[in-house]
């Protein structure tokens, strides 16, 4: 039974949508392409642009290019900026 419950935990991590305007850089960090340097790049460009208004602001991060948003593009959303 904890094995079960175990891979129902991590499927669901793995499937796990990533909110652009709240998600921390370990969040980040778990899309396709996307390590801690890129993740932190997320983070700062939030930080001092503002929220994303959609999913292919992504882009305007360096480093991150069409086909990262494209690999990731399914587990991204753009939630409600709380700044």
């Amino acid at each position: 039974m904890r094995i079960i419950i175990l891979w129902l935990m991590l499927v669901g991590a793995i499937f796990a949508s990533v909110d652009m305007n709240n998600a921390d850089a370990k969040s980040f960090q778990s899309l396709k392409g996307v390590g801690a340097k890129k993740a932190e790049a997320i983070v700062k460009y939030r930080k001092l642009h503002g929220c994303f208004s959609s999913v292919d602001a992504l882009t305007l991060v360096k480093g991150i290019g069409k086909k990262t948003l494209e690999k990731n593009r399914a587990n991204l959303v753009v939630g409600k900026c709380n700044k």
